[in-house]
């Protein structure tokens, strides 16, 4: 911990030992407050679930979000472990390099304390914390807030109504001058792998926190590209099953895929307008070197709009095809019931005729007029069977 990390520390809002020293009386009886208070600072103590009572000891040890700080001069990522203010003042005075600091899922006290030390917009603060955004971009001064929603498929051995196919997260950048954060929330898209990538490519670092913008923003769509392929191969079984006549086909499964696709379509469809907005030609904040990169993922997202607009379509027609083989077989099964029901209406009227009981009616005094009665009622249930075989009804 270096010096300037204690000196921080000891006079950090949230240390309840530096409670009681917060303000002063003057000789008018006014209190002043100490010059480290900020609006900020004051309403993140009061809306913070996990910020310390004056007088009360802290509960236990915060966990932190911070996965990795690194310092990049000419594109190379300088050796040891970097506290990420002492980071951004060693980027200022390089004033060629930039820091990347990577987040996972930090609570609102610590990402207001990061907040303070690069100067970030507290409605983008909130924004990252909460991780219930859009896919944007926003601009705070000098500093690009970009939301991102990722995505990862769910491997499953079988589609069924309650299997989870897509899984989806945040990851969001601000992005400055010297400096690029990532805040992540949920594994759908992990970025230890870009940044290993990104390293290698000393040339692309070279273009400052933007090209860590464009590394993550192409491994997020490339991602897409993977889940709207697998997710192809589950509209082929869906489809299969539908017109295979052996199987169900149960109509809770087209649901349930129908379900995942808006939620892979709610990630991809957002991204559209972001990524114009960076690679238009008056976008000045992007290097041109990077936005032609950008150009590329842009390019990558359109094919995957056009898929899942695609799977869109035939999943509806998935849906409507099997609704049609429901009606279908109601009426085929109503047919064979009439069918069954025409040739039980033989028997039941012609012995409804000789139970009248009339005193003069044809054959009642006929030696055979019983089994001969029998023998025609059999004989038109056969023939009645025969036509109805011959026409499909049963």
């Amino acid at each position: 911990m270096t010096e300037r990390t204690q000196r921080a520390r000891a006079a950090s809002p949230d240390d309840p030992a530096a409670e009681d020293n917060r303000t002063t009386s003057t000789s008018a009886g006014r209190s002043l407050r100490p010059r480290n208070w900020s609006p900020m600072r004051a309403v993140t103590r009061r809306l913070s679930p996990d910020a310390a009572q004056p007088g009360q000891p802290p509960t236990g040890q915060r966990r932190s979000a911070v996965v990795d700080c690194a310092l990049y001069l000419d594109g190379q990522r300088q050796a040891g472990d970097w506290n990420y203010a002492d980071a951004l003042a060693a980027a200022h005075a390089a004033e060629s390099g930039f820091v990347w600091l990577g987040l996972h899922e930090p609570d609102l006290a610590e990402m207001t304390e990061i907040a303070t030390t690069y100067g970030l917009h507290e409605l983008a603060v909130e924004d990252a914390v909460k991780a219930q955004q859009r896919p944007k971009l926003e601009r705070f001064g000098d500093v690009s807030f970009l939301v991102l929603r990722t995505a990862r498929y769910c491997e499953h051995t079988e589609l069924t109504e309650h299997s989870d196919v897509v899984e989806t997260g945040q990851v969001m950048l601000f992005i400055g001058p010297q400096f690029l954060i990532s805040v992540r929330h949920g594994d759908a898209c992990r970025l230890a792998p870009v940044r290993e990538e990104l390293e290698a490519r000393q040339e692309l670092l070279l273009n400052g926190p933007w090209a860590v913008a464009y590394a993550i923003t192409d491994r997020v769509v490339d991602l897409y590209l993977e889940v709207a392929d697998q997710l192809e191969d589950d509209m082929d079984v869906l489809e299969t099953e539908v017109f295979d006549r052996q199987t169900s086909g149960r109509i809770q499964r087209i649901y349930q895929m129908k379900r995942e696709l808006v939620e892979f379509k709610r990630a991809v469809m957002p991204l559209q307008r972001p990524l114009l907005t960076l690679t238009a030609q008056m976008n000045r904040d992007v290097p041109k070197e990077v936005r032609r990169y950008f150009r590329d993922v842009q390019d990558h997202l359109s094919r995957t709009v056009e898929q899942v607009n695609s799977h869109d379509d035939l999943l509806n027609s998935i849906l409507q095809a099997r609704l049609a083989q429901v009606t279908v077989d109601q009426n085929n099964d109503m047919r064979k019931i009439a069918a069954w029901a025409a040739i039980a209406a033989v028997w039941t009227a012609i012995a409804g005729v000789y139970g009248m009981n009339f005193d003069f009616m044809p054959e009642l005094s006929w030696t055979y007029g019983y089994p001969g009665v029998l023998a025609l009622m059999l004989a038109t249930s056969l023939a009645l069977y025969r036509w109805f075989r011959r026409n499909d009804w049963l």
